[in-house]
């Protein structure tokens, strides 16, 4: 399982105790909120795009959606998501847990700066009833961030 992959790569820096499982599922931000009883906002998602042959994440606040002018002004390429099934075979994980962390060398993560406005976040753990909560420092750090960008509307 995917959760695996994440827990032997958080070993790696002593914190897998620190991700949190639930019995209620976790695949959205309103069922993710929900479960860890904060604001929407403050779960980390995880969006896949094509860029060329490669994929990338975007790792966003849980109240934006992605802006297209800023997307393609940033990475050069129209936004398009990746298939649940391109998902899995790329980065590992499935829809419902995708996660910057035990993911491909290959696969480039950016964390937007709809982030920064809170102290801590939420972004899952590779299963779709899981999180572990960062700073925004941390999730940068454990996420092998290539840096911040600000692709997303919807929450200034």
């Amino acid at each position: 399982m995917a959760i695996e992959l994440v827990r032997d790569y958080f070993t790696k820096f002593g914190i897998e105790q620190r991700i949190q499982e639930y019995e209620a599922s976790s695949a959205t931000v309103g069922l993710a909120a929900e479960a860890l009883n904060v604001e929407p906002a403050r779960i980390a998602k995880t969006l896949s795009f094509k860029k060329g042959d490669d994929c990338i994440l975007v790792v966003a606040a849980g109240d934006t959606k992605i802006d297209n002018p800023k997307f393609k002004s940033t990475f050069g390429v129209k936004a398009k998501m990746l298939s649940p099934d391109e998902v899995l075979e790329q980065v590992g994980h499935a829809v419902g847990g995708v996660c910057p962390f035990g993911i491909p060398e290959n696969v480039k993560v950016y964390l937007d700066d709809s982030l920064k406005r809170f102290e801590t976040v939420f972004p899952a753990c590779g299963s779709s009833n899981s999180a572990i909560e960062m700073t925004c420092d941390e999730l940068y750090k454990y996420a092998r961030s290539q840096e911040w960008v600000d692709v997303c509307k919807g929450w200034e």
